[in-house]
């Protein structure tokens, strides 16, 4: 772009010109009558004119008045005027005097260089605030047409920055007209110019009232009820309605209009947000050498992102699918170029490749999320899950301990709690090998466990979507299924806590809330896709199978469950563990049992020795038994 006088806002330019004239013929018209600005001042006010025409614009440049786009013009803008017209002002108010003093010219008032600088800031300032000012009214006329008109849910910073980056970019062709917010200091307030005209519970007469195209929900705080009321309102009401996403997907991130997204089933099952305990993690993760096996899995890629904004030294991602590597890799790249990070494809059945990945990348924290969870599909491929599940976590734990590592932190399941397949039996297996080398060896290591996850790979989701998606009918057990259900990001913000808790020996609960009905689940997700439950999409009701449970529990019957300093984490006072030569045996055997194919010997073993296991008594779940 060429820099010459005619600058980049040549209207503008010649506007000042103008308003430079008129400026100081108004400063000795208002002070002095006609006739004496035109006998006695006329030399003056020519020498002004001339000094001003020549020193303002050229201030004016200096400051950057010609160099901006005025119809984004704001409170900086605003004190960028006042110095520049205050500068070129006492400039020729220097000069005039001067010139007075040399005895250029005879008859001058002390008061004019005043009364110029107040009109100067007055028509300078107008001129440049005049394109943002016709800009919102054309945006807003421009949105009284249903088209683009916006309610905002919620009235706080995060409404607010999407309010003012909607007027700040016409082409979002967004207009907001009002808020509403339960904060009762705010009823009646305007902010950026938009009303905050009701609470939560006025949303169906405002919708009625006001000619609303979009209503879009902006507290990355709200827990699942508040968003379910919103969506239930607009639902009845034919209003499409959007989302920013919950506080635990904005961690690190920003608030802004492209955040915006379709509310999903995860923002109805939000919770109330718990604080994190920042001091612990970041001592615990910041500057640190961090490892996470699995990578490229559901849990362990957000398990990824989230630690990536503690900035660690180094992060290492082993995974044995390249393709998930490299999708988690390739995001972690764009978001965190800065971030020294490994992507590995390894096996951690491959103990020899385990050994030089630390040797080379010297890890101080193991996050152990590789593990092959699918329920039907491990009945099936009981070797596997044996070799990886159980061998797997071995390996990694051994390592681990050879390499003097005093963190390690392990994702477990639900399922592991008297286990009735194949892969809840190997995940307490892998439990006790945590927890045997915690107790033995003196280390960091730990266990946290949870229930489900929405939206995980093979998760009740994705099938539920397929179904509707294909016209249905969506399949459910028994009206009466419930299970605990967590959003991925929430569930890694928690692991993040435990971990930091985390003193070696203890197996975590994470906090799953209140059960979900599977059938309202499967409404839910209907109602999201524009359908309706029993009308345009059925609900088929399969039966339950012998060993599918109702409900879920999480922890033995007899074991307690004891308070942490975190209100969203407990941990068990014991947990059943064998001893550390009878485990070794056990392992020993499974993997004879493994390698020769012996199947049904290998579940009659994990019948007798992991506690509470009924595998043999359960038939084998069908590939779509998700729950």
């Amino acid at each position: 772009m060429k820099d010459h006088f005619f600058f980049r806002n040549r209207a503008i330019f010649i506007f000042d010109l103008g308003l430079i004239l008129l400026s100081v013929l108004l400063s000795f018209l208002l002070l002095l009558n006609v006739v004496q600005v035109f006998v006695d001042y006329l030399f003056t006010m020519l020498v002004m004119l001339v000094a001003a025409l020549i020193i303002k614009p050229l201030i004016y440049r200096r400051f950057g008045l010609y160099q901006r786009f005025w119809v984004y013009a704001s409170v900086r803008e605003l004190v960028t005027i006042t110095l520049a017209v205050t500068t070129a002002s006492a400039a020729v108010a220097g000069l005039m005097y001067l010139l007075r003093a040399l005895g250029a010219f005879v008859y001058f008032a002390r008061s004019i260089p005043v009364i110029d600088w107040l009109l100067s800031l007055l028509l300078v300032g107008g001129v440049r605030f005049l394109p943002r000012i016709l800009s919102e009214e054309m945006f807003s006329r421009r949105g009284k047409s249903a088209e683009g008109q916006v309610l905002v849910v919620g009235a706080g910073d995060a409404g607010a920055l999407v309010v003012r980056e909607m007027h700040k970019n016409p082409q979002l062709a967004l207009s907001p007209v009002a808020f509403l917010d339960d904060d009762p200091q705010k009823q009646g307030v305007t902010i950026h110019g938009v009303p905050v005209v009701g609470t939560l519970n006025d949303l169906a007469q405002t919708l009625d009232e006001i000619l609303i195209s979009e209503v879009i929900i902006a507290i990355p705080s709200a827990p699942g009820r508040v968003v379910r009321r919103v969506a239930e309102v607009c639902q009845a009401k034919q209003v499409a309605f959007r989302t920013m996403p919950g506080i635990y997907e904005l961690i690190g991130g920003t608030v802004n209009v492209s955040r915006l997204r379709e509310v999903d089933i995860t923002d109805l099952l939000r919770r109330e947000h718990a604080q994190i305990n920042q001091e612990r993690v970041d001592k615990l993760l910041k500057g640190r050498r961090v490892l996470v096996t699995g990578a490229g899995g559901s849990i362990a890629s957000e398990l990824c992102r989230q630690i990536a904004r503690w900035q660690p030294a180094s992060l290492v991602l082993v995974g044995h699918g390249e393709n998930s590597i490299f999708e988690i890799a390739l995001e972690l790249e764009e978001s965190f170029p800065s971030l020294d990070k490994h992507p590995l494809i390894a096996d951690v059945r491959d103990r020899h490749r385990l050994r030089k990945i630390f040797e080379r990348y010297q890890p101080e924290v193991i996050f152990h999320a590789a593990a092959h969870k699918h329920v039907s599909l491990m009945e099936r491929n009981a070797e596997e899950a044996v070799t990886n599940n159980v061998v797997g976590t071995r390996n990694v734990v051994e390592i681990a301990l050879e390499f003097g590592i005093e963190h390690l932190v392990m994702i477990s399941t639900d399922k592991a709690v008297c286990p009735t397949s194949i892969m809840g039996a190997t995940k307490r297996l892998a439990e006790m090998i945590v927890l045997q080398a915690a107790s033995r060896h003196n280390r960091h290591f730990s266990v946290v466990r949870f229930g489900n996850v929405l939206g995980s790979r093979g998760s009740v989701v994705p099938l539920f979507r397929r179904q509707i998606a294909a016209g249905g009918p969506v399949t459910v057990r028994d009206p009466e299924v419930e299970r605990y259900f967590m959003t991925i990001p929430e569930a890694v913000y928690l692991v993040l806590q435990a971990f930091a808790l985390g003193l070696g020996g203890e197996v975590f609960l994470l906090n799953m809330g209140e059960p979900v009905k599977i059938l309202d689940l499967a409404r839910d997700l209907i109602r999201l896709s524009g359908l309706e439950p029993g009308q345009d999409i059925e609900i088929v009701f399969t039966g339950l199978r012998p060993g599918e449970k109702i409900s879920e529990v999480l922890w033995d019957e007899g074991v307690d469950q004891l308070p942490t300093d975190h209100p969203e984490i407990s941990r068990l006072d014991r947990i059943e563990v064998l001893e550390m030569d009878e485990l070794d045996d056990v392992i020993r055997r499974l993997v004879v049992l493994a390698e020769a194919g012996e199947v049904d010997r290998l579940i009659e073993l994990l019948d007798e020795v992991v506690p509470g296991a009924r595998i043999r008594e359960t038939p084998s779940p069908d590939l779509t038994a998700l729950i």
